[in-house]
């Protein structure tokens, strides 16, 4: 039951088939979780390894008997069984948690899978019938602590420790199959959900390789404890043909328990038992130990449990690497089928690994190898088409920096793939900091506006040497500088004597004109033609946005102040900015000669002022003033023209037009 608060009333809202409450005032063991919901995906995960760790725990209860090299009889290590026992009863909760979990998850109707996901059933009493119907019985047989059960309580009550192997050898492999039977189903569900088990390519060869080391784990726990079997069997063959002796065998000889028993040293003394069951390989009565020699011959056996553990793991590798071809087995019938099954195992679980591992392996070199593909047929086109040697650098050049920027990932497509209102907010997300960047868009404060500019920005990637565009050629988008410098020069349109270079950093725009023609009212189809030469000076990375997407988006400018965006779009166009310097440098330079010939004129007018006091010292200006005069003479001729273009080449200042006024009413 779900409540919604609102400030004067409270309002119940029945559940439905499709919604989860988040709040309730019921206990949490109450709840029913969705199926595919965040929660039960992390602890299918969790529960995931869990059963990797069953798997693991059980064989090693298989090294718990071991042989006391000294004493000749056999024995638990109930240090070792303790550990295993604590660590195997945390698996057992976990498990049984697992199973309330599954009493509390809601499924899907089977007759609701006609379009979509379908709906979930949330009724805790369909649930756990259709639970106890499946999967409830292989759960709770893989959850009983049998193993603890039978190493604490049943081992101790019988006689010999033989009955204790075969009681452990029983338990481990009837359990362990409803554990195989609990985890690939598990498997599936994850599957199913997330789509993959593991999130990364190498996370997935890891998950692969666990698995066929935990095989080996697996054959190398049942192979020692067939060896200790194999031992017992020799002994007990032995022991029974001593009949005819002063100390007749007693089976119970070869339990660690017993060798307090009277007699049991006077046997020892005279018996044949020991030196017939040695671990040669062939005993004096040709009893064959098989592929369980080594266990002997290294003394496996009655090591130190990592030795023992290691041993046995690399047994196990072995034999499950080489398909059980370096097993040499006896006749005995057991023996010969464990070979057989390594082998038919290592086969089947190698063949999954290779594969599976090709695949994750393949999946993280698929981009590169069809990158390379692409470069190769670049290269075989270019050589086909005879292209100069230095377009053919430009063109190897920004292919490499286009798998460097994007590593062969389309942008564009994946976007595309989603719906409407997931593409804004990743394109906010991905744009929006870059988009404030720019000083002219940090000048707006209209958040559905960014949110437009953002939704229509493409990526855009430049090498060095590389134009945008030329002055002259129609302007077809507007470019973002995010990183790099870019070269935006003109030459007023082919003048010859002028030219003006600016240098474009990040945070800078060109292509202005193009804003210009996307304000205008008039539906103009013909695209504005560019003033200005726009070069990559090094690799650049920009957004772009393209004509009718300018077009689309302008028309929002009318929401803003005109006279603010106005008189930013001025003050950050590199356009405005030219024809403004030129503007004030001829204004200077006008003014510069104004104040010559008043001057001129003044050092003219002193003259005649001075010519009635003699001329002595007329003579003396003689020189100044022809000079002055043909000063005078220029000035007044530079001064009679409104246009200021005469005169010297060193004076003139070309002409460059007034940018169109964009149009933000």
């Amino acid at each position: 039951m779900s409540y919604i608060r609102l400030p004067s009333t409270t309002i119940i809202s029945k559940p439905t088939p499709s919604t989860f409450p988040s709040k309730s005032k019921h206990s949490w063991w109450n709840q029913i979780f969705d199926p595919g919901g965040q929660f039960i995906t992390r602890w299918n995960y969790m529960f995931l390894i869990t059963c990797l760790n069953a798997l693991f725990v059980d064989p090693l209860y298989f090294l718990v008997p071991e042989i006391a090299k000294r004493k000749y009889c056999m024995r638990s290590d109930y240090g070792f069984a303790a550990i295993i026992t604590v660590w195997r009863s945390l698996i057992d909760v976990i498990s049984f948690i697992h199973i309330f979990i599954k009493f509390r998850t809601a499924y899907v109707a089977p007759n609701s899978r006609v379009f979509g996901r379908g709906d979930l059933v949330m009724d805790p009493r369909k649930i756990a019938l259709r639970y106890l119907r499946t999967g409830f019985a292989v759960d709770l047989a893989a959850a009983l602590p049998l193993p603890q059960l039978f190493i604490w309580f049943v081992i101790p009550a019988v006689t010999t420790a033989a009955h204790a192997n075969h009681s452990i050898s029983l338990v481990i492999i009837i359990q362990y199959i409803p554990r195989m039977f609990v985890i690939f189903p598990l498997n599936q569900r994850i599957t199913k959900t997330t789509g993959v088990i593991a999130k990364t390519a190498w996370a997935g060869a890891a998950y692969y390789i666990m698995l066929y080391m935990l095989a080996s784990h697996v054959i190398g726990a049942t192979w020692y404890l067939l060896a200790i079997e194999r031992q017992y069997s020799c002994w007990k063959e032995e022991c029974a043909k001593e009949v005819n002796v002063t100390y007749p065998c007693n089976r119970v000889y070869f339990d660690c328990d017993h060798v307090d028993e009277p007699g049991r040293e006077k046997w020892l003394e005279e018996t044949e038992v020991l030196s017939n069951c040695s671990a040669g390989g062939i005993s004096p009565t040709n009893f064959t130990f098989g592929m369980y020699a080594p266990a002997f011959a290294e003394g496996v056996t009655s090591a130190k449990f990592f030795e023992k553990y290691f041993f046995c793991f690399w047994f196990g590798l072995k034999s499950l690497s080489s398909y059980g071809q370096n097993l040499e087995t006896s006749t005995s019938t057991g023996e010969t089928l464990f070979g057989c099954s390594v082998c038919l195992g290592g086969l089947v679980i190698f063949c999954l690994l290779i594969g599976n591992m090709q695949t994750y392996l393949q999946s993280t070199t698929a981009r590169l190898e069809e990158w390379r593909v692409k470069r190769r047929d670049t290269e075989e086109w270019m050589r086909h088409r005879q292209l100069p040697p230095d377009l053919q650098d430009k063109i190897r050049r920004f292919v490499q920096y286009k798998w460097l920027a994007t590593r062969g990932v389309d942008e564009e497509d994946i976007l595309r793939a989603l719906p409407l209102d997931l593409r804004r907010q990743i394109q906010r997300h991905l744009c929006l900091a870059l988009v404030r960047r720019v000083p002219f868009f940090s000048q707006m404060d209209d958040d559905q506006l960014l949110d437009a500019i953002c939704e229509h920005l493409v990526q855009s990637l430049s090498t060095k040497g590389q134009h945008l565009v030329r002055e002259g050629d129609p302007v077809n988008e507007m470019t973002f500088v995010i990183r790099g410098q870019l070269e935006s020069s003109t030459t007023n349109g082919g003048r010859s004597g002028f030219f003006n270079s600016i240098t474009l950093k990040p945070g800078d725009f060109c292509g202005e004109e193009l804003l210009t023609w996307a304000l205008t009212s008039e539906s103009n189809v013909n695209l504005p033609s560019s003033t200005r030469t726009v070069k990559a000076l090094n690799e650049v990375e920009a957004f772009a946005l393209r004509a009718e997407d300018l077009r689309f988006v302008a028309k929002q400018f009318k929401r803003l102040h005109s006279k603010k965006l106005q008189h930013a779009f001025r003050y950050y166009s590199h356009q405005w900015r030219t024809w403004g310097a030129c503007l004030i440098q001829a204004a200077w330079r006008r003014h510069k000669r104004k104040k010559l010939a008043e001057e001129l004129l003044r050092q003219e007018g002193l003259f005649e002022d001075y010519n009635d006091e003699g001329n002595d010292q007329n003579a003396q200006h003689l020189g100044a003033t022809i000079l002055a005069s043909r000063f005078a003479a220029n000035t007044r001729k530079g001064i009679s023209h409104k246009e200021g273009v005469v005169g010297s080449s060193t004076s003139s200042m070309p002409k460059l037009f007034k940018p169109d006024e964009p149009d933000f009413s």
